[in-house]
C-alpha cells in the first residue's frame, strides 16, 4: 500500500510541467575512492534521472570530512552516508533519512554494516581482542564508523580499551590502504568493513590464507566474516534545506528502483543500536557525557536521579509511618515486658521451691544413711570421754592420754560439723551463683555425702578422674544435686542386682570442649517404655517418688550450656551422661 502511493506521488510529479533540468547535487561517501563510489551508487543516481527527468541528479564522491564541509556548506542536497556518519550529521544539522539501503541476499537485508579486524596469518597470531594489547592497528580514520568505531565498542566491552594499543596508524581513504599498511608491516592489525575482504579475495587482490580474523563471530545468514555485531545499512537522507516536494519524489522513486547486484532500497530503518554506540563510546551526539560537568552528569544519570529522589519520598513517608507504628508498638511493648517479667519472676520463684523440694526430697531418701554417718563421730566422742572419766576417777590422770583424748573428740566434732556443713548448704535456700569450678573437686566434695550409703548397702565406687580438665562455669549447688540424684538413682536400682559387687562407676572425661561426667550402675536398666518417658515430669518408678529429679537435672544441666542422656549398657546395667562447655580461655 505504502509503495502504491509513492508510485502515485511519483507520477504526480512526472506529470508536473517540464521546466529547466534543476541540478541536484548527492554527496556520496567514497571510503573505497571515487570509482568504486560511482560503481556502487551510478545505478541510483540514472534510476533517479530516469524517474525525474526534470532534475539533473549529480553525484559527488566525498570522504568524510567532505561530506561535513558540504553540508556544513549546503552545496548538496541529499547525502549517502555510513550509518555512523548520518547519525552525526542529524545531530548537528538536523538531516533527514529518506531510505536505508538492503542486500536481498542477506537473512536480514538491511543489517549489513561491521567490521572485520585482520592480523597476517601465522601461526602465533592474535585470536582476541585482549592478544592486541601492545600492537599497532591500522584505520581509515579516527571517526570512520565501520573503519573503527564499530571494533572501538567490541574491544572497550570486552575490557580492551583502545588506550592499551601501542598506537592507531590512520591510513586514510580507500579503506584498501588498511590492507597494505598490514601487508607492509606498518601496522600489526587492521580495521576493515565487512565484506571488503571477501571483495578483495574474489577480485585476486588478497590472498585467500594471506589474513587472519580476530575475534571472529557468527551471523546467521551473513556471507563474510567479521569481528562484530551489524548495524543497518547506509541511508539516503536529505539536507534541512532540501525541497520536501523533491524529497517525497526522491523517495517514491528509490522504493521502486529494481534491485541491481543483489542491492536495492527500503523504508528508512531504525539507527538506535548506531545511537547506543556513540552513547557508549561517548562521540559525536554523546560527546558531552565525557565532560565531567555537573550539567552533563546529572544528563546521563537523570534516571538515578529520578530514583533516588523518589526514595527519598517514599524513605519520608516511611520513617513518619514507622515512628507513628513504633511509638504505638513501645507502649504495648512495656506493657508486656512487664506481664512478661512478672510472669518469670513467678516461674523462678516456682522453680527455685521446686529445686529446693528435690533437694530435700534427695536428704529424705539419705536421712538414715546420713543420721548414721552422725552418729559415728558421736559415738567416737562418748567414746572417748567415757575413757577420761574412767582414767581420772581410776587416779591416773595423765595428761599425755586425756590430751590425745580431748584431741580425738576434737577431731569427730570437726567431722560430725563438716557433715552439718555441707548438708545445711545442700538444701539451704539462695540464688544461683555462678563461679569457674573444677568437675573434678565438685564430685569429690558430693561423694563425702554419698560414701556412707553407699558403704551401707554394700555397693562399692569406683571413680577415675580425667587429669588436666579445664574448669566450667556453673552453679556448685546445683551441680552437686544432679550428681547426687544420678548416684542415689543408681544406688536404688542396685539394691536388688546380683551384680551388686560391681558398684557404681564415676567418671570424666574431655570430648570436644565439652566436659563430660557418666555415672555408671550395674542394675537392671531400662525398659523400652521407661526409656522413651525417663525425663518426663511426674514420671517414676519409685512407689514413693515424685518424677521430679531428672526433670529437674535436665534443666539444670540445659541451663549450663549442657545436656542429659541415658545409654543402656550390653552387659546390664545403665549410663547416665551429662556433658558441660568448657571456660572457653582453658578450652582453647
Amino acid at each position: 500500500m505504502i509503495r502504491f502511493l509513492f508510485v502515485f506521488a511519483l507520477g504526480l510529479t512526472s506529470a508536473l510541467p517540464s521546466a529547466q533540468a534543476r541540478a541536484v547535487r548527492i554527496a556520496v561517501l567514497a571510503f573505497q575512492g571515487s570509482e568504486r563510489a560511482a560503481k556502487d551508487f551510478e545505478p541510483t543516481i540514472a534510476h533517479l534521472g530516469r524517474t525525474l527527468p526534470d532534475h539533473d541528479f549529480t553525484m559527488v564522491p566525498l570522504d568524510l570530512a567532505g561530506i561535513v564541509s558540504a553540508v556544513e556548506e549546503r552545496t548538496v542536497d541529499f547525502v549517502i552516508t555510513n550509518p555512523g556518519e548520518y547519525v552525526d550529521l542529524e545531530s548537528r544539522f538536523g538531516v533527514t533519512r529518506l531510505a536505508t539501503l538492503e542486500s536481498r541476499d542477506h537473512t536480514v537485508p538491511t543489517d549489513t554494516v561491521g567490521s572485520t579486524v585482520i592480523v597476517p596469518n601465522r601461526p602465533s597470531h592474535a585470536k582476541t581482542f585482549f592478544d592486541l594489547h601492545g600492537m599497532r592497528l591500522a584505520v581509515v580514520a579516527a571517526d570512520a564508523f565501520g573503519g573503527w568505531q564499530v571494533i572501538w565498542r567490541e574491544m572497550d566491552e570486552d575490557g580492551m580499551p583502545a588506550s592499551r594499543l601501542a598506537a592507531m596508524v590512520e591510513t586514510g581513504f580507500p579503506m584498501e590502504s588498511v590492507i597494505e599498511a598490514v601487508r607492509t608491516g606498518r601496522a600489526d592489525a587492521g580495521v576493515l568493513r565487512t565484506c571488503l575482504l571477501e571483495d578483495d579475495i574474489a577480485a585476486g587482490r588478497v590472498k585467500p590464507d594471506e589474513f587472519a580474523v580476530v575475534a571472529e563471530r557468527m551471523a546467521p545468514g551473513f556471507p563474510c566474516r567479521l569481528s562484530s555485531r551489524l548495524y543497518p545499512d547506509w541511508p539516503f537522507a536529505r539536507l534541512a534545506g532540501a525541497s520536501p516536494d523533491l524529497a517525497k519524489a526522491v523517495t517514491a522513486s528509490l522504493l521502486t528502483m529494481a534491485p541491481v547486484d543483489g542491492r536495492a532500497w527500503t523504508a528508512p530503518q531504525d539507527y538506535t543500536s548506531v545511537h547506543t554506540l556513540f552513547r557508549h563510546l561517548k562521540i559525536g551526539p554523546y560527546e558531552y557525557l565525557s565532560h565531567s560537568t555537573l550539567t552533563g552528569f546529572v544528563r546521563a544519570n537523570w534516571h538515578w536521579f529520578l530514583a533516588a529522589g523518589l526514595g527519598v519520598v517514599w524513605w519520608l513517608i516511611h520513617v513518619a509511618r514507622v515512628e507513628t507504628l513504633v511509638r504505638r508498638r513501645t507502649a504495648e511493648l512495656t506493657s508486656e515486658i512487664q506481664e512478661r517479667e512478672k510472669a518469670e519472676r513467678t516461674a523462678r520463684t516456682h522453680r527455685e521451691e521446686r529445686d529446693q523440694f528435690s533437694r530435700l526430697g534427695i536428704l529424705g531418701e539419705m536421712a538414715s544413711n546420713i543420721a548414721h554417718e552422725l552418729n559415728q563421730p558421736l559415738a567416737a566422742i562418748t567414746n572417748y570421754a567415757e575413757g577420761m572419766t574412767r582414767l581420772i576417777d581410776a587416779g591416773r590422770a595423765d595428761p599425755a592420754l586425756l590430751r590425745d583424748g580431748a584431741r580425738g573428740i576434737a577431731g569427730q566434732a570437726e567431722r560430725a560439723g563438716i557433715i552439718i556443713h555441707r548438708i545445711r548448704s545442700f538444701v539451704r535456700r539462695r540464688k544461683i551463683c555462678r563461679e569457674c569450678l573444677d568437675i573434678n573437686e565438685v564430685i569429690r566434695e558430693t561423694l563425702v555425702l554419698f560414701e556412707g550409703p553407699a558403704t551401707r548397702s554394700g555397693v562399692p565406687l569406683h571413680v577415675h578422674f580425667a587429669a588436666h580438665l579445664p574448669h566450667f562455669v556453673g552453679d556448685r549447688t546445683e551441680i552437686e544435686q544432679v550428681l547426687l540424684n544420678l548416684l542415689q538413682n543408681g544406688l536404688d536400682a542396685m539394691r536388688e542386682a546380683r551384680q551388686r559387687a560391681l558398684g557404681i562407676g564415676v567418671a570424666t572425661s574431655l570430648c570436644c570442649d565439652m566436659i563430660e561426667v557418666t555415672v555408671r550402675d550395674h542394675g537392671t536398666g531400662l525398659t523400652p517404655e521407661v526409656e522413651n518417658h525417663l525425663f518426663e515430669t511426674f514420671f517414676t518408678t519409685k512407689p514413693q517418688g515424685l518424677g521430679l529429679g531428672l526433670s529437674i537435672c535436665r534443666t539444670i544441666i540445659e541451663n549450663h550450656g549442657g545436656r542429659l542422656w541415658a545409654t543402656n549398657e550390653a552387659e546390664g546395667g545403665l549410663t547416665m551422661h551429662f556433658a558441660l562447655p568448657a571456660s572457653e580461655g582453658e578450652a582453647q
